[in-house]
């Protein structure tokens, strides 16, 4: 069972979010500039590999539009504070 359904929610925003920006698999115009490791320095890539680099994607302007209009931090944010029944979280 995911720490999602334990919490009584089986949204996962950001992952649903990240799993789109990778299936998209263009790289964006906004920092960092790394743009799914393409952009590292070749010797970063090669100490660290590839995969450190996949994550690093801003929320807005990456997983969302730079206006935020799909909420997708906004909604992780909703639903975590549901979960530890606080009245705001921040990511």
């Amino acid at each position: 069972m995911s720490s999602a359904l334990s919490w009584g929610h089986d949204e996962a925003p950001v992952l649903d979010a990240l799993a789109r920006y990778h299936d998209v698999d263009e790289p964006g115009f906004t920092p960092p500039g790394h743009k799914q490791a393409r952009g590292a320095d070749p010797r970063a890539r090669a100490a660290l590999g590839d995969t450190v680099f996949f994550g690093d994607v801003l929320a807005s302007g990456g997983l969302d539009d730079r206006l935020t209009r799909g909420r997708v931090l906004k909604r992780a944010e909703e639903l975590m504070a549901d979960a530890v029944h606080a009245d705001h979280t921040f990511f």
